[in-house]
């Protein structure tokens, strides 16, 4: 039994009767694609039928001619399905058994889809090889339609992934007003948003090429190419509508990167039309095809029935003869072969196979009825899995192929282009796979279509109205960006930070004095040699106790004021290395009580003085000698600074400074921080100020006495220069917060340096260096002679003076005209607080009476 086509009278623009091709009055003119795709399948066709796919039977065809009018298709279906001359139509057409089986067709979706609401009435399988509108996966609009080729919301995904690819953001889209351009636009725009594409301006064709405003709208259309700043522009057009617009924009030498879409990207027509090679670069997707060796021999060898005559025959022939040499490479020219129609050819195979299973075929015969309704053939379709060319095929559940798209570039061949394959996109995995291979840009060598410039790591963009057009601007800190075009920056994660525009995150570098660093081992260094000439003043004290100049310093008082001061010296070493709680609290602590100490000290020395030179009433004198007891004194003043760093520790206590760094520092700098108000750590200075200007005062007071019976002068410089130094430290220390920690620490350097220069030093110059000779005695002879030469110059007579003297001693002692008493046992001891005269008698007879508490010459 043979499955054969009826022969009817019908308008078809290809008929097939008795193997001849006859030229329908709707071809205007000679059509590349539509041949070849014709020739594909009527060569599939004989393959099937020569190989005995389906024993017993044979496969026929009708081959008709739409003229890329759905009208004319519609008209062409009537007549295929025909029985006896007229259509059959009833409510139920499940038994509906045309000759025709299967309709393959149309190429444009337009037509596809108008053919198809015709075709769902019979449930006729509709397989279409080229038409790709998403509209057609609709199964319940268009049950009966399935498609060798994948869908156009792949087409558009893999169109947008190679913009993604080469960085093109800012593109523009003209497309066809027809079913199948707006549907694959409207797909582009979702696939364009997810992958950062925008548009700069979206325009629409007329799909009619005779339409009475074509002309005028194409120009329209090329001059918002030539004005926008978009470099790539996406054409989802017919071909004839293509090669209008470029011949627009050749006009004006307008070039630019072209996206065609599968329904030009391999026209023969376009890739040969002049001036081609000027209008930019054009990349094309198409659908994925393998040369096959049997159909370029079909075509190499076509022919017409003897005797008959076909003018598309003849033109392709003659074509063909014009590059026999370049026909038969690896690489033909467009003009030899314009697409390869591989899936025209797995279409007829689809068929074959479907109809094996339907029909029960096995090795020599098949059973099933021949007669057959068409839609057991459509569930046969949708069902069937079948290997051609070492490939598996199957229509997934929306009857599409999913077997990708092939990427190809025209590349320039003499005053043409060639189509040349440079990679893939795979439907199942969503991305671009290129074959590695260099390929020149015609315009340009890097083409750049964006609205805005990229932004480069460490920054980011600052949308301006639509997504692609930006400002770029830096991270702010504690922020970063890694890659380029990104929108937010991240923030970093813990222990770690960044400044203004990093595009990495790092932890902070801890500062503080370090052992190892040169300013702390300097100042470790100053800190031991204080201690060190702290000992050797004391050894020095200690050998020349008896000497006029030590007797004069007190050294047991002298003795303490050292330990003070070698404590103030030892709190210097806790101002290195790593703060903790503990070292903040201890180096206030030892600072504050080793130096009240010695400024206790020194407080007495001036109010001894300043007690025993200066002239007060005897009543007066006497309270203010009741308070002259050193001792009492020193632990008084030092026991109230260890009650102030109490009540400090308590309520405000140092501790380690936990206040984050600057936003624009990469340095966290470890500190003591000496309590939350500063109150403590001011009342703890000021008190040891309070002591150290009191104890200049009193001495400033009594700066007239004799150097050699008093320590004014060394007591008002020492206190002094302390004063200068922390009055220098308070704004230093507030205004340098990171260096506080150094500031204080030379700060208690340079004042305990201060009373060591002032104080000590010049004592152990007099006890080592000044005259041995330089007894009391003579020391008494010279302002005996002073006094005298005051007398001389009219001074009081020295009978009617009076001086008071205070003193704990109950010795006495007599100065006569003959010999000159040494000072007894008072001046040499130094717990004693003894008094030096300021004016001597000059006369010889005076007698110094003994008192218990004060004496009278």
């Amino acid at each position: 039994m043979k499955i054969t086509t009826r022969r009817l009278s019908c308008p078809c623009g290809f008929a097939r009767l008795d193997q001849k091709l006859l030229l329908s009055h709707c071809v205007s003119s000679f059509d590349l694609s539509s041949l070849v795709r014709s020739m594909a399948v009527i060569h599939e066709i004989q393959q099937v039928n020569a190989a005995g796919f389906l024993p017993g039977l044979r496969l026929g065809y009708l081959l008709c001619d739409t003229c890329s009018y759905a009208s004319k298709a519609l008209l062409n279906a009537e007549h295929m399905l025909a029985f006896n001359r007229s259509n059959h139509l009833e409510c139920d057409n499940s038994d509906f058994r045309p000759a025709v089986k299967v309709v393959l067709g149309a190429r444009y979706s337009q037509v596809t889809i108008a053919l198809a609401k015709l075709l769902n009435v019979y449930m006729v399988p509709l397989l279409s090889s080229a038409s790709t509108s998403p509209e057609l996966s609709d199964k319940l609009l268009h049950p009966a339609v399935i498609r060798t080729v994948p869908s156009d919301i792949h087409q558009t995904k893999a169109i947008a992934s190679i913009m993604s690819y080469y960085d093109w953001n800012w593109v523009g889209v003209v497309y066809g007003d027809d079913d199948y351009g707006k549907a694959a636009f409207q797909s582009f725009l979702w696939d364009a948003e997810e992958n950062g594409v925008c548009l700069s301006y979206q325009e629409t064709l007329h799909h009619y090429l005779d339409h009475s405003q074509n002309d005028r709208r194409i120009q329209q259309v090329a001059e918002v190419i030539r004005s926008s700043r978009a470099q790539v522009v996406l054409l989802i057009l017919k071909a004839e509508l293509v090669e209008l617009l470029f011949k627009e924009m050749l006009k004006t030498n307008t070039s630019r990167v072209w996206i065609a879409s599968d329904v030009w990207s391999r026209s023969s027509a376009i890739a040969q039309m002049d001036g081609i090679n000027e209008v930019g670069d054009i990349l094309g997707f198409t659908f994925v095809s393998f040369r096959s060796q049997s159909f370029d021999d079909f075509l190499t060898n076509l022919t017409v029935t003897e005797g008959g005559y076909n003018f598309f025959i003849e033109e392709y022939k003659n074509l063909r003869s014009n590059c026999s040499a370049e026909c038969g490479s690896s690489n033909p020219p467009s003009k030899c072969v314009d697409l390869e129609p591989f899936s025209h050819r797995v279409a007829v195979w689809a068929v074959a196979h479907a109809l094996k299973k339907l029909l029960r075929c096995n090795s020599s015969s098949c059973s099933g009825e021949v007669d057959f309704p068409p839609w057991k053939l459509l569930q046969e379709l949708k069902n069937i899995r079948f290997e051609f060319e070492n490939q598996m095929y199957f229509f997934d559940k929306n009857g599409d192929f999913v077997n990708g798209y092939d990427l190809i570039l025209w590349e320039k061949h003499g005053s043409g282009r060639r189509f040349q394959k440079f990679g893939k996109y795979s439907i199942l995995y969503n991305r671009i796979e290129l074959d590695g291979k260099e390929f020149t840009w015609l315009s340009t060598e890097n083409v750049s279509s964006r609205c805005s410039e990229s932004c480069r790591p460490g920054w980011v963009k600052k949308i301006l109205n639509i997504s692609c057009c930006y400002t770029c601007i830096e991270c702010e800190e504690g922020t970063y960006s890694e890659d380029w075009d990104v929108q937010d920056c991240k923030t970093c994660p813990n222990e770690t930070w960044s400044l203004k525009g990093w595009t990495h995150c790092r932890p902070r570098s801890e500062f503080f004095l370090r052992w190892t660093e040169p300013h702390p081992l300097t100042m470790i260094a100053a800190a031991a040699f204080g201690v060190l000439l702290l000992l050797v003043i004391l050894v020095i004290f200690l050998v020349y106790r008896n000497s006029l100049p030590m007797k004069q310093a007190e050294v047991r008082l002298s003795c303490v004021m050292m330990a003070g001061l070698a404590v103030s010296f030892a709190s210097v070493v806790l101002f290195m290395g790593r703060p903790t709680v503990h070292i903040c609290r201890a180096r206030q602590t030892m600072y504050a009580m080793g130096f009240t100490l010695c400024v206790s000290c020194i407080l007495v020395k001036a109010y001894r003085t300043f007690l025993a030179f200066l002239p007060f009433g005897q009543l007066l004198h006497k309270r203010l000698h009741k308070l002259y007891k050193p001792p009492v004194i020193i632990v008084v003043l030092t026991s109230l600074q260890a009650v102030i760093c109490l009540l400090w520790l308590i309520f405000d206590s140092p501790d380690v400074d936990d206040t984050p760094p600057s936003a624009q520092s990469m340095r966290k700098v470890l500190e003591c921080k000496e309590g939350n108000t500063y109150i403590g750590f001011g009342i703890m200075l000021g008190y040891i100020a309070l002591l150290a200007l009191i104890g200049f005062l009193l001495a400033f007071k009594g700066r007239k006495v004799p150097q050699e019976f008093s320590e004014t002068g060394y007591i008002i410089f020492s206190m002094l220069m302390y004063l200068f130094v922390w009055v220098c430290f308070i704004p230093v220390y507030i205004t340098s917060a990171e260096d506080g920690t150094r500031v204080q620490a030379s700060a208690i350097l340079v004042s305990s340096y201060g009373i060591i220069f002032c104080h000590f030093l010049p004592k152990c110059y007099a006890a080592l260096w000044a005259s041995k000779s330089d007894t009391i005695e003579k020391v008494l002879d010279r302002w005996r002679a002073k006094s005298d030469k005051e007398d001389g110059d009219g001074a009081t007579p020295s009978s009617e003076r009076r001086v008071t003297l205070s003193t704990t001693s109950t010795s006495s002692f007599l100065w006569c005209s003959e010999t000159q008493s040494t000072i007894t046992s008072w001046l040499s001891d130094v717990s004693c607080d003894a008094v030096y005269f300021p004016h001597l008698p000059s006369r010889p007879g005076t007698v110094v009476t003994k008192r218990t508490r004060s004496l009278s010459l």
